[in-house]
C-alpha cells in the first residue's frame, strides 16, 4: 500500500474543528462517528439534519430561525434551503468589533499594512452610508474593477450590507472583457482604480475608465481608487467621486438588513472561452455556509490563524478567502506578480505575515521547481502548517517538490471546485493523511461519484465527476435566465437530474479523489480516455521545458495527440529532445499517451482567470470557431497556432 506523504498529529488533529464537530454530534445527535468516511456517508444521506448542524456549529449569525431546511424539488437546481431563515451577509463577516487583525495587505513593492476588525467596520460603515445617498437598494448591482487591497473587501462588505450585489473583475481585464460580463447585469455603482502594476510596470486606466463608462450606461456613480497616484484626476469621467472622500463622514452606525438564506450576494462568471460569459449567481446563506463548512471543518481555520490565498478579485478563491473574516482569522492579500521582484518573494511573504495557511494556484509549485528554489534553505517557515493548491490538479512531482524543498511537516491540501459551486467539492481534511498526487477527500455534504460513460458509477476508475444531490452553494440561477435553459444545458445536460461538473477524475482507494483536467478538454486516441493531466505530470521532469499544452487534434477518423511546449531559453526542440519527451510519456504512462507531433512554440493563451486554455487551442488546430478571443489574455498567443505546416503532415 502507497505510504502517506503526511499523517496528521493526534494530538493536534484531536483538537481540530472537524474532530470537535463529530463529538458535537455524537453528543447532540447521539452518533457514533469515529472516522471521516463515516461521516461523510451519512452527511450525503441525510442533508438536512446535515447542513443544520454545520449552521448551528459554525454560529451563523441570524434574525429568524430556519423553517424548513430543506425542500426538495423535482429538478435538482430547484431545490431550497433553509427557508424561512433571515441573516445578513457582511454581518456573519463582521462579528469582531476589536483590536484583532482582519486584513494584512502588502504587494510586490514590499508595502504592508494592517487592517483592524474594528477600523474595518467603521471604513465599511462610512462606504456604506455613502452607498445609500447614492441611492442604492437591495438587489441592485455593484460592479468593481480593482485590484486585491483592502477597498475591495471594504466595497463588498459595504455592497452586502444593503443587500445589493457584488460582482468584480481584476484591473487587468480588457475593456470588451470587462463590458461582456458587467453590461449583462446592469450595474448602479461602478468602482475602478487609476491603474495598477506587475513586474515592476505600471498599468495606466484613465482611457478604460472612460470607455468603460460609455459602455455601461446602467452606472449613475463611479468611485475611484488612487492606487498609482495620491490623488488621481477625475475631472474626466463622470459623477464621479475618489473612494476616500467617501469614507469622510464620521461615526455612522452599521445597519445589517435581514435577508432570505438565498437572496443574491455575489455574481461570478464562467471563462467565456464558448460565448458570452455566463453570469452566475450565489445567495448570502449557501455561500456563507458552504465556506464556514470548508474553512473550519476541512481547513480548520480558527480565529488565531493567518490565512493567505494569491488571488485577484475576480476568482472565487478571492471570494473564499475573504469569507474567513466570519471567523474572526486575518487573511493576507497581495497584488502583483508572485515571482517578482524576487523568485522568493511569497515564500518570504510567509514569514513576514506569519502566514499558517499558504495558498497559491498549482503552477505556483511548478515554476519553484523548475528554476529549482528550495525555500526550507532560504527561509524559516516555522508558521506554516497547511498548503493549499488549486486551479489545476497538483501533480505527483510538485507533492514530491513540497515536501523536499519546502517543509517536510507541512499538510499539503490540494483542492477542487469552481467560480460555479464558489467552493469546493474535494478538498483537505485534518484527520486525513496525505497521499501524492491526490486530493484528501471529498467534502462533506457533497455527494460526489465518478460515472463512466454509461453513467454508472465507479470506484479506481477514470470518469467524469458528478454531484448526484444538491448542495446549499449551488448557483440560484444565471442571470437573464428566466426558464434556465443556461443553467441546465451547463450541468443537466450529460446526465439527468445528476450536477455534471466538467472535470476527468477518479476515487481511489484511499477515500481520496484524483483529477486529471477538464473532461471537455480530455483526449481521445483510439477511443481511449486521457486525461491532460497525466501528460503534463510528466513534463514536469524535463528541464529544458518550462510549460506545455496538450490537445487532440482531429486527424484520418481519429484524434491524435500534439503537445506545444515552451522551450527554455536558448534550448532547441530537436529530434533527441522529442524522442526524450515521448520515451518518458511512454514509459510512465502508455503508448496512448505518446504525443504523434511535439511542436515548439513562444506562448501559450490563458484565460483572464490564468488558466491554460486547452479548448482554444483545440478549435484552432481543428478549424473551428473561437466564439470569444476576449475571453483570454493573451489572444495574440493564438495567432502562431493558425499556420503550423507540422499539422498538416503525417
Amino acid at each position: 500500500m502507497t505510504q502517506p506523504l503526511w499523517s496528521p498529529n493526534p494530538e493536534e488533529a484531536e483538537h481540530s474543528y472537524l474532530a470537535e464537530f463529530m463529538r458535537y454530534l455524537n453528543h447532540a445527535d447521539k452518533h457514533s462517528f469515529f472516522d471521516y468516511p463515516s461521516l461523510h456517508h451519512w452527511s450525503v444521506q441525510h442533508p438536512e439534519k446535515f447542513w443544520h448542524a454545520v449552521w448551528n456549529f459554525c454560529e451563523i449569525k441570524y434574525s429568524a430561525p430556519p423553517q424548513k431546511i430543506m425542500q426538495r424539488a423535482t429538478r435538482m437546481q430547484d431545490t431550497r434551503w433553509f427557508i424561512g431563515a433571515k441573516l445578513n451577509f457582511a454581518e456573519n463577516l463582521l462579528k469582531r468589533d476589536d483590536q484583532h487583525i482582519a486584513i494584512i495587505a502588502t504587494n510586490e513593492r514590499g508595502e504592508y499594512h494592517t487592517l483592524t476588525y474594528a477600523r474595518l467596520r467603521h471604513l465599511v460603515a462610512n462606504l456604506a452610508h455613502r452607498f445609500r445617498t447614492f441611492g442604492l437598494k437591495a438587489g441592485d448591482r455593484v460592479v468593481a474593477m480593482l485590484p486585491n487591497t483592502p477597498e475591495a473587501v471594504i466595497a463588498m462588505l459595504a455592497t452586502t450590507s444593503l443587500g445589493a450585489i457584488w460582482s468584480a473583475c481584476s484591473p487587468d481585464f480588457g475593456v470588451e472583457s470587462i463590458v461582456d460580463r458587467f453590461s449583462q447585469i446592469e450595474p448602479k455603482i461602478f468602482l475602478t482604480v487609476d491603474g495598477h502594476f506587475y513586474k515592476g510596470k505600471n498599468f495606466h486606466h484613465l482611457e478604460k475608465n472612460i470607455a468603460l463608462q460609455t459602455k455601461l450606461p446602467s452606472v449613475r456613480h463611479t468611485i475611484l481608487v488612487s492606487y498609482l497616484e495620491k490623488k488621481a484626476d477625475i475631472s474626466q469621467l463622470k459623477n464621479a467621486i475618489h473612494f476616500n472622500d467617501c469614507l469622510t463622514v464620521e461615526n455612522q452606525a452599521l445597519d445589517f438588513p435581514q435577508f432570505a438564506f438565498d437572496h443574491p450576494v455575489y455574481i461570478l462568471y464562467s471563462s467565456g472561452t464558448t460565448g458570452k460569459p455566463k453570469c452566475m449567481v450565489h445567495g448570502a446563506g449557501g455561500t456563507l455556509l458552504q465556506h464556514l463548512k470548508e474553512l473550519m471543518l476541512h481547513t480548520n481555520v480558527s480565529p488565531n490563524k493567518r490565512i493567505f490565498f494569491n488571488s485577484t478579485t475576480t476568482w472565487m478563491m478571492w471570494h473564499w478567502l475573504v469569507s474567513n473574516l466570519a471567523i474572526g482569522a486575518s487573511i493576507v492579500l497581495y497584488e502583483g506578480a508572485p515571482f517578482y521582484p524576487t523568485p522568493q518573494n511569497l515564500y518570504t511573504l510567509i514569514d513576514r505575515a506569519d502566514i499558517n495557511i499558504f495558498g497559491v494556484g498549482a503552477k505556483f509549485f511548478e515554476i519553484s521547481a523548475k528554476i529549482n528554489l528550495k525555500p526550507n534553505k532560504t527561509h524559516d517557515l516555522s508558521s506554516l502548517t497547511t498548503i493549499l493548491s488549486t486551479g489545476s490538479p497538483l501533480l505527483p512531482s510538485s507533492f514530491d517538490y513540497i515536501y523536499q524543498e519546502i517543509k517536510k511537516s507541512v499538510q499539503v491540501s490540494s483542492i477542487s471546485g469552481g467560480s460555479d459551486i464558489i467552493s469546493c467539492f474535494a478538498l483537505g481534511n485534518p484527520l486525513l493523511p496525505v497521499y501524492r498526487g491526490e486530493l484528501q477527500c471529498c467534502g462533506l455534504g457533497m455527494d460526489i461519484k465518478i460515472f463512466d460513460e454509461s453513467g454508472h458509477a465507479v470506484i479506481q476508475q477514470k470518469g467524469e465527476l458528478v454531484c448526484a444531490s444538491p448542495f446549499p452553494s449551488m448557483p440560484i440561477y444565471f442571470w437573464n435566465d428566466p426558464e434556465g435553459i443556461k443553467y441546465q444545458k451547463a450541468y443537466f445536460e450529460r446526465f439527468d437530474n445528476i450536477w455534471a461538473h466538467g472535470d476527468f477524475a477518479m476515487l481511489t482507494t484511499h477515500h481520496g479523489v484524483i483529477i486529471f483536467g477538464r473532461s471537455d478538454a480530455t483526449l481521445n486516441p483510439s477511443g481511449v480516455r486521457i486525461g491532460s493531466a497525466e501528460i503534463y505530470q510528466q513534463l514536469e521532469k524535463v528541464d529544458e521545458i518550462l510549460e506545455s499544452l496538450v490537445v487532440g487534434q482531429l486527424w484520418k477518423n481519429d484524434e491524435r495527440i500534439i503537445l506545444f511546449v515552451v522551450p527554455k531559453p536558448n534550448v532547441v526542440v530537436d529530434n533527441e529532445l522529442c524522442t526524450r519527451i515521448k520515451n518518458l510519456i511512454r514509459i510512465y504512462t502508455s503508448p496512448y499517451h505518446v504525443p504523434a507531433k511535439i511542436i515548439a512554440v513562444t506562448d501559450i493563451p490563458r484565460t483572464v482567470n490564468n488558466k491554460i486554455s486547452e479548448i482554444a487551442v483545440k478549435k484552432m488546430i481543428n478549424g473551428e470557431p473561437i466564439d470569444n478571443l476576449q475571453a483570454l489574455a493573451n489572444p495574440e498567443s493564438l495567432e502562431q497556432f493558425s499556420h503550423l505546416p507540422e499539422l498538416q503532415k503525417d
